[in-house]
């Protein structure tokens, strides 16, 4: 049995039994992934996968249970590296982080600025995209960690750390009505054109339920998935926009206004989604608990390897 043949079993099942783009993806070919396969099903001594022909069509019940422990075994065998690595040479290395646009651009650069001050030998790498895709890419080995705000919790595989809470905050145009309205309202942004985040982003949900209690439906004419496109379109006078409170710098963003709006709201939080039983290098640590004072290197170790629950009232 040898890793190279589990990372098949794994790339296989993750390609939806697609043989052709696993061996795109692991830079091989077709015959020889079919070929280690069948090698490992006759030493294991049951079958991984139902084919009709040369096509793979389904997981067998053995199947699912293999591809589980292949995974946990790559998975170890990754912290091995990772282990040997940070005894070789504890300050240099590579950090990739998982996040969408709005800690990217707004919640992550002075933390950024400080780490690589602090540790200039590590290469630091973000990888972006929607909440569902960053925690893939967390899952997949394709970053150490994962930052957002949404579907963090539905993967059982990552463990969920919670940083800071955070609320919205409604942006016009200089000199809009809502401006000279003493409590802004939903019912009153109701009234308007709206433009706000893509549902899969940045606490769409909460948005949508605050209206939904009332009994609104708020006018949404147009989705984005960065904070700075709903600006530029609020600017354009195409409606008023909801987004993070944080995505408004009143010193950057002079031609529009904004007005608080976390009493309309539920609050978010944003979390770190780390894969369980992750082996974490030192500065790996260090840049979770600057971004999060509250996550030490104890508290992240105990929920990571199952040590500990994490329950905070952020």
């Amino acid at each position: 049995m040898k890793l190279q043949q589990l990372r098949y079993l794994v790339e296989i099942e993750r390609h939806g039994l697609n043989l052709s783009m696993a061996a795109v993806k692991l830079h091989t070919s077709q015959p020889g992934i079919s070929k280690q396969i069948k090698l490992l099903e006759d030493e294991l001594g049951v079958a991984i996968f139902v084919r009709n022909g040369k096509r793979v069509t389904a997981v067998t019940p053995p199947g699912k249970a293999i591809i589980e422990i292949a995974r946990r075994v790559l998975h170890e065998s990754e912290n091995l590296k990772q282990a040997a690595q940070d005894f070789a040479d504890e300050d240099s290395g590579k950090l990739v982080i998982a996040t969408t646009h709005t800690q990217a651009r707004y919640a992550l650069p002075a933390i950024v600025q400080r780490f690589s001050q602090l540790y200039p030998k590590v290469k630091l790498g973000l990888v972006q995209g929607s909440p569902t895709q960053v925690c893939q890419y967390a899952l997949e080995g394709q970053a150490d960690f994962c930052i957002a705000t949404e579907a963090i919790g539905t993967f059982e595989e990552l463990v969920m750390l919670p940083c800071y809470a955070w609320n919205r905050c409604v942006i016009t145009p200089p000199g809009h009505p809502l401006l000279e309205q003493k409590t802004l309202t939903l019912e009153s942004i109701a009234n308007y054109p709206v433009i706000t985040y893509d549902f899969a982003f940045t606490g769409r949900s909460q948005i949508n339920h605050a209206f939904e209690t009332r009994g609104l439906r708020p006018n949404v004419v147009l989705t984005a998935i960065d904070s700075d496109v709903i600006k530029t379109y609020v600017a354009l006078g195409l409606g008023i926009g909801i987004l993070a409170h944080m995505a408004f710098d009143p010193a950057r963003d002079t031609n529009l206004r904004a007005i608080d709006a976390s009493h309309l709201f539920e609050s978010s939080t944003t979390h770190i989604g780390v894969p369980r039983n992750a082996y974490l290098r030192g500065y790996v640590y260090d840049f979770i608990e600057m971004f999060a004072p509250h996550l030490s290197r104890n508290v992240v170790d105990g929920a990571v390897h199952k040590q500990s629950q994490i329950d905070y009232d952020l």
